[in-house]
């Protein structure tokens, strides 16, 4: 059984950030559930244009609000609290944060923890 609390990731290898953002990464591939768990902070005014083409992606919209837009479709989705936004087609998507964020996000494959995006938006395949 693994049992964590957020408070107790903050400033460790799980505390992972990038411009706009933040991820704390709950569950990850070293913990084996074959998914990994996040949550993922942004803050009012990121813009992140994003395509997984090696993971399929889901978040769940705890606090605040914005919007995610299909780039391929331009179809333009209000997020708010409640709101869950699936990437079942490794959707290229850009995500824009109206206010502060706050998203439960879920990856599978899992994560390693430590992947940054890469020029397209993505994170590489894991090993």
């Amino acid at each position: 059984m693994i049992v964590r609390s957020i408070e107790n990731l903050a400033g460790t290898d799980r505390d992972v950030r990038g411009d706009g953002w933040r991820s704390l990464r709950v569950l990850r591939q070293d913990d084996g559930m074959h998914y990994s768990l996040h949550v993922t902070e942004l803050r009012a005014g990121a813009e992140l244009e994003l395509r997984y083409e090696h993971h399929l992606e889901a978040n769940l919209c705890l606090e605040g609000e914005g919007t995610v837009v299909d780039v391929a479709t331009g179809a333009e989705h209000t997020l708010g609290p409640g709101v869950l936004y699936a990437l079942e087609k490794h959707d290229h998507h850009r995500l824009h944060a109206m206010t502060d964020m706050r998203l439960v996000s879920v990856f599978w494959p899992a994560l390693t923890g430590s992947e940054r995006h890469n020029e397209r938006g993505g994170y590489d395949p894991s090993d």
